[in-house]
């Protein structure tokens, strides 16, 4: 086989979800975007993506979530790990893994093709790549959206809920990362468990690219930040205020 292995991490957080629960399912990733299954999106447009090669969804209920998505051979849904640094080690760890790995997120509602090919064109052969939007042209063409920024000299970045693992040394990253996979949503956190490189980048004395680079060099990885030509993929369904938003851009209304 050859192209990308696609990853979507569709699983849920431990307890009630409010968000899930107001729309009559507790399970995130069933909640209805424009008349179907969120993960429904993400997972057809990695089907529709020329470089991907297969498509595994995975989530603590698989019986329930593969339900929802389209019958393909190169789809299957498989069971996780209790978190998301745990189901990727697992994968790195795993000799059956094909590489190289794309990860994303049931929740990235408004992920296509364009936006699949963007990232693994420019994110084939490192180690480790992480998609970001920087704040201008997000902002631009969205004025009123909130999402959590991280600031570095030049420029604000959002994630992407894009990732790529090529080879299983990108293990080292997921190591730290679950370190702190508590504190995701807190830049500063994150940054700091990667030492005076992160930090730096923090205070903005360093741009991004310098940031991921120090950081890549301290983690012996090709480690790169790839910044996305559409800033709709730093849009995901995370809150009510994001699905309004979602489904309006996907009406047209926004």
């Amino acid at each position: 086989m050859t192209g990308w292995t696609a990853l979507v991490l569709a699983g849920s957080r431990p307890g009630t979800d409010p968000f899930a629960a107001s729309h009559g399912t507790d399970l995130k990733a069933l909640i209805p975007v424009a008349g179907e299954a969120m993960v429904r999106r993400p997972v057809r447009a990695l089907l529709a993506s020329d470089g991907i090669a297969s498509v595994r969804v995975l989530t603590q209920q698989p019986e329930r979530i593969g339900a929802a998505l389209p019958a393909d051979p190169r789809l299957t849904v498989e069971r996780s790990d209790a978190t998301i640094a745990a189901t990727l080690a697992a994968v790195c760890a795993d000799p059956s893994t094909q590489w190289p790995v794309l990860v994303t997120t049931a929740d990235h509602a408004l992920l296509d093709e364009a936006m699949v090919a963007d990232f693994i064109s420019r994110a084939n052969g490192a180690d480790l790549a992480i998609g970001l939007v920087e704040a201008g042209p997000l902002l631009k063409r969205l004025p009123a959206t909130r999402r959590t920024w991280i600031s570095f000299r030049g420029g604000r970045y959002s994630g992407a809920n894009l990732f790529a693992l090529g080879s299983p040394r990108a293990a080292r990253a997921i190591e730290l990362w679950r370190g702190v996979e508590q504190n995701r949503k807190k830049g500063w956190k994150l940054l700091a468990t990667f030492g005076i490189p992160g930090l730096l980048g923090l205070l903005r004395l360093r741009s991004l690219h310098q940031t991921t680079g120090s950081i890549g060099r301290r983690l012996g990885l090709d480690l790169r930040a790839i910044e996305m030509r559409n800033p709709l993929a730093a849009v995901d369904v995370d809150k009510p205020a994001d699905h309004e938003l979602v489904e309006a851009i996907l009406a047209g209304r926004a």
